[in-house]
């Protein structure tokens, strides 16, 4: 990949928008297509969109659907790929880093190339007098072995996921039933979750497989709302111990004089020392300050009863 250097106008050139290109990522949610709206809107497509060559759309799909809706002009910088494998594998790591995806998303976008990248292993074999090694065989059932090293790395690569998650996702997306497909788009399950599912109701008859996938998914989901309950409830816990903490030390305090000067001199404080602890004395004069008018609204005829 090289950038040629070369920029066009929207006014000038039509790009072009190929489907396998534009739906290669997961379409942006609601609030991102709003706040990228808006930030066009006031302040102009400042980032060119990515094109080859052929004037197709490498990167920049969707500011460029939005530019064209408003009427607001972009430019577009012509880049250079070997080819579309390329193109794709570029335009996935320009955006991997952007987005919060999942390691089931990332190994759904990874899926996406495994055409292209199959199909240039063949030519690369053929070119080489066929596959001598077996490597390029694919995998067909779950008590198998995961699938080849040499495709599994590579799409792993493509996406930046491990090898061995990579065709944990390659497995599910040949054999999960679509209860635990479901889940995982939605982010209840994990992949190792999702796959060791898989694995669990391959032994099943075909026709019960469905079911018990689903029951699964639904035992781990309500498992998952128990940790999520307990967790909040320690978190809950630590919140008032450290309050009553707080309070329990604040009172031992007796701030005569006397005391903080005995305080002061033997912990043999520089002048230094001295400001920043006055400095700190305020602000947590102002942490219970703050605590205290809280607490005032918890009363009956509080602020908040009024």
């Amino acid at each position: 990949m090289r950038n040629t250097g070369t920029e066009y106008g929207s006014a000038d050139r039509t790009p072009v928008v190929l489907p396998e290109l534009a739906e290669l990522l997961p379409p942006l949610t609601g609030e991102q297509l709003a706040a990228l709206e808006a930030d066009l809107l006031k302040n102009g497509c400042y980032s060119p969109v990515i094109v080859n060559e052929d004037m197709v759309i490498i990167d920049g799909h969707n500011r460029q659907r939005l530019c064209e809706e408003h009427g607001i002009p972009y430019k577009m910088a012509v880049f250079s790929f070997e080819d579309l494998l390329e193109a794709k594998r570029w335009a996935i790591e320009n955006q991997r880093g952007r987005r919060n995806l999942e390691k089931w998303e990332l190994g759904k976008i990874a899926l996406k190339l495994r055409p292209d990248i199959e199909a240039k292993a063949r030519a690369n074999q053929a070119a080489a007098g066929g596959d001598k090694s077996g490597e390029g065989a694919l995998l067909t059932t779950l008590s198998e072995a995961l699938p080849p090293v040499s495709t599994r790395k590579e799409l792993a690569e493509s996406v930046g996921i491990g090898e061995v998650t990579m065709g944990k996702v390659m497995q599910i997306d040949e054999h999960a039933p679509s209860a635990v497909k479901e889940a995982l788009d939605s982010g209840d399950l994990s992949v190792n979750q999702g796959y060791n599912i898989t694995r669990q109701v391959q032994e099943l008859p075909e026709e019960e497989r469905e079911e018990a996938a689903a029951q699964a998914v639904e035992l781990l989901k309500a498992k998952k709302e128990v940790q999520a309950i307990d967790a909040e409830a320690d978190r809950r816990g630590k919140i008032a111990s450290l309050f009553c903490k707080a309070f329990e030390r604040a009172v031992l305090l007796t701030p005569t004089e006397e005391n903080v000067r005995i305080w002061v001199e033997n912990t043999r404080m520089r002048p230094d020392e001295i400001e920043d602890s006055v400095k700190e004395a305020r602000e947590l004069a102002e942490v219970f300050t703050a605590v205290a008018d809280i607490l005032e609204t918890m009363l009956p005829g509080g602020p908040k009863d009024e």
